[in-house]
């Protein structure tokens, strides 16, 4: 999958999320409410992994956790977007300079 379609299908997908916020809400959510959405989905991966990794009882299924970590992914683009930072800049630049240290 090329990460310039993801980033494409991850705002169409945004906006149709808008369009049910305003229908039930009025207003769509702000940037500040996608951002504890995205708190929120991070911490069910926390949970989650430690439900695959035994360390907590809970489904052991890897559905669910899948499912988190691409909705996690999701946010990351879509927050991005709002806040118009450029998600393959942001990220070639942060492997750039972690390779860089890293190499030291």
């Amino acid at each position: 999958m090329d990460f310039n379609e993801v980033v494409e299908r991850s705002v169409r997908l945004r906006k149709q999320y808008h369009n049910l916020e305003r229908q039930f809400h009025q207003t769509e959510w702000t940037v500040e409410e996608d951002a504890l959405a995205f708190l929120t989905d991070a911490g069910l991966v926390g949970r989650l992994t430690m439900s695959q990794q035994g360390r907590w009882p809970a489904n052991k299924s890897n559905s669910e956790l899948e499912h988190k970590m691409g909705e996690c992914i999701w946010w990351l683009i879509v927050l991005a977007e709002r806040m118009n930072i450029d998600t393959r800049e942001a990220l070639e630049r942060f492997l750039l300079t972690t390779e860089k240290q890293l190499r030291n």
